[in-house]
């Protein structure tokens, strides 16, 4: 029997990726998705004409109950630090028993691993801590408390906690996520285009303090395959997959550096130079620049390659720099 898949997120960047994935392996199951829009569900509907479309927002909790509820996998692909979605995630989930559990699939993001620059406020410099998700996943589930995304991320593992046999729970941790987007609506990623456009706005690139800091990526489609071979596990009762107190996964392709190498090539900047900007210049060109572009996020994805043979095939990110940067300068009106 087909399961009924929930979804929210769906007409976002990853959960856009990640329906597309999804839908085309498996075009037998039932899948729904919150949208907000009228509009956004028109674009849905006329890539998916098979899917439910339950409209709300992540605030629209009774709704959400409900989906989840009576769903048997839901994948919440949408905002991570929503306290209020995460409860009524919780809420359904409470519906369930073991004769019919739920496989809960939530995403968080590597902001997480950031906590020590965080509560140094120290960025741009190299932090030698690096987290796994295979023999380090005990500390992932129990990261400091004021740690980005932590608040919710408690919420999804108590719900594995507090009846791990009605529910089972897998956390995606992500890092910078990059690569054109197969969605209906929102294609593009944030952290590697918003550098570039800055670069290209200010005519010069730079580094946060020294620039040593290192942030992981993985290009969207590879992240996509982690969510369909954990959707693929829940259909079949588990598989191969781990849940709850071993149901954290990381999703990596190494780090990445270089941008304005890539500017000044394509004549947009007159120099590859950069400057070294302190926390006040930073700030200035991005509110969330010393976080998105000065902090450390490094968290090997081992998980999904011992237990999935996962292992990311799409290009890395340095070699997408330079379709980036042009991107964004046409969007610069360059």
């Amino acid at each position: 029997m087909a399961p009924k898949v929930f979804l929210t997120g769906a007409t976002g960047y990853i959960g856009g990726d990640g329906l597309y994935a999804i839908s085309n392996a498996h075009p037998d199951w039932e899948l729904s998705a919150l949208v907000r829009s009228k509009e956004k569900a028109a674009n849905l509907k006329a890539k998916y004409p098979e899917i439910r479309v339950v409209f709300g927002d992540l605030d629209s909790s009774d709704i959400i109950e409900e989906e989840v509820k009576n769903a048997d996998i839901v994948f919440h692909f949408a905002d991570c630090d929503h306290v209020a979605a995460a409860k009524a995630i919780s809420k359904g989930a409470q519906h369930h028993t073991p004769e019919r559990p739920l496989w809960l699939i939530h995403t968080s993001g590597t902001g997480i691993l950031t906590v020590e620059d965080q509560r140094a406020r120290t960025y741009g410099i190299e932090r030698p801590k690096e987290y796994n998700d295979w023999e380090g996943v005990a500390e992932l589930i129990d990261l400091p408390e004021d740690a980005f995304h932590r608040n919710v991320d408690e919420i999804i593992i108590g719900i594995g906690r507090r009846d791990p046999f009605s529910t089972r729970c897998a956390i995606v941790c992500p890092p910078t996520i990059y690569g054109p987007g197969r969605g209906a609506c929102n294609t593009k990623s944030i952290q590697a285009y918003l550098l570039s456009a800055a670069v290209i706005k200010r005519g010069k690139g730079f580094l946060v303090g020294k620039g040593e800091n290192v942030w992981h990526q993985v290009h969207v489609q590879d992240l996509s395959n982690v969510y369909l071979a954990l959707g693929e596990a829940a259909a079949e009762g588990g598989g191969k997959a781990t849940w709850n107190e071993e149901g954290y996964y990381f999703a990596e392709n190494g780090s990445f550096r270089k941008v304005a190498e890539e500017a000044y090539a394509q004549k947009l900047i007159s120099s590859p130079a950069v400057d070294s900007l302190d926390d006040k210049q930073t700030t200035e060109i991005l509110s969330a620049g010393l976080y998105a572009w000065g902090s450390n996020s490094r968290g090997h994805s081992l998980r999904a390659r011992k237990l999935f043979g996962w292992e990311p095939k799409q290009p890395k990110l340095i070699d997408l720099i330079p379709e980036i940067v042009s991107l964004e300068a046409k969007g610069l009106g360059l």
